[in-house]
């Protein structure tokens, strides 16, 4: 057998694809042949580390700086796989539509985006017979389920980690139909996601997040819940609900009574009064075993199921994603997906 090369990876290869019209998208089919890049190869099929990889990434990011991180990616990836697609999103849930249509046939489905599109792409995977291994390149602002994955920030060593092929089997938390990979939110994070101006969040990143947490603390207001945990149930005030299955938000690692992210239980906390040092100190505490338990403006719990329902219906924070609404039945699915992790600290 011929000794095959491994393509060089140029911004000529997305025109290209362009002209083939694959699909009507922008879809672009490596395979290791002699050199070249070729729609459709025909050969004997050799050893590689993954076999049919399929790469998702945003099309509302600017189109030189897409170009710019697709190259440093495939060309780690390319010569690890025999056929390697990129497909770019072109609307709001096209990315749940093709990882729903396509991925059963992958071997690797890897997502170059932020926590919106990693949401879209759970939704479309996890209900699958059986989901595809997959992989996170942090790509958004926040990037916070990568985080909880130990996945670097640097695209290059995410895409590194991929290589490296340590993968971990992950629970997934069900909201009523959707599914959420890393926290469900009401009250005061709900209030936070919907003030962030797109035009900071753009030119300042996370910076936008905290601005728009800061904001929203002073203008916080209770909201009379009803919540039922497997052992009691409670009617209360308060000000945030959160119900989380990763680590981190908005970039800060939140307190936990574990750091497993396959133990079966969410986190769940309830803050029942708003205020800046009060917020502080809950980030601060990186573990609840630490916090006062008998702090009468806080309260949390590990949990398999809880159902919460409140006066008025109330937005729900699925992943930094507001459209759904109270009342809400949240479960965890232990195990649901298979991710590639870097080192979890």
């Amino acid at each position: 057998m011929e000794e095959e090369h491994v393509n060089k990876v140029s911004v000529f290869f997305f025109h290209f694809a362009g002209r083939l019209n694959l699909e009507n998208r922008l879809q672009v089919i490596f395979t290791r042949g002699k050199g070249k890049m070729e729609s459709k190869v025909t050969r004997q099929r050799t050893l590689s580390m993954y076999g049919k990889v399929l790469l998702l990434y945003n099309g509302n990011a600017g189109q030189k700086e897409v170009e710019d991180v697709l190259e440093v990616i495939t060309g780690i990836l390319v010569s690890h796989t025999d056929e390697f697609i990129l497909k770019r999103t072109e609307y709001k849930g096209h990315a749940e539509e093709i990882c729903r249509d396509r991925g059963e046939e992958m071997d690797l489905v890897c997502i170059l985006g932020g926590d919106g599109t990693v949401h879209e792409c759970v939704n479309g995977l996890a209900d699958l017979e059986t989901p595809p291994l997959t992989a996170i390149l942090p790509g958004g602002t926040c990037n916070d389920f990568s985080r909880s994955l130990g996945i670097p920030q640097n695209i290059k060593k995410a895409a590194e980690v991929i290589i490296e092929g340590s993968t971990a089997k992950v629970d997934l938390l069900k909201a009523n139909r959707r599914w959420v990979s890393n926290f469900v939110g009401m009250g005061l994070i709900t209030t936070a996601s919907e003030n962030i101006d797109a035009q900071l969040k753009g030119t300042f990143g996370r910076l936008s997040y905290y601005l728009s947490a800061f904001k929203t603390i002073r203008e916080a207001k209770p909201f009379r819940y009803s919540l039922k945990l497997p052992d009691k149930s409670i009617t209360d005030q308060a000000v945030m609900i959160l119900a989380a299955n990763g680590n981190y938000i908005g970039t800060s690692q939140l307190p936990a009574l574990h750091d497993k992210l396959d133990d079966g239980k969410m986190n769940f906390f309830v803050l029942r009064e708003a205020g800046l040092s009060l917020l502080r100190n809950f980030l601060q505490s990186k573990d609840l075993n630490e916090w006062d338990r008998e702090n009468p403006a806080f309260d949390f719990a590990e949990a398999e199921e809880v159902e919460i329902s409140t006066e008025e219906p109330m937005k729900l924070d699925m992943d930094g994603e507001v459209y759904e609404q109270t009342p809400v039945k949240i479960t965890i699915h232990r195990e649901r997906m298979t991710f590639i992790k870097g080192e979890i600290n």
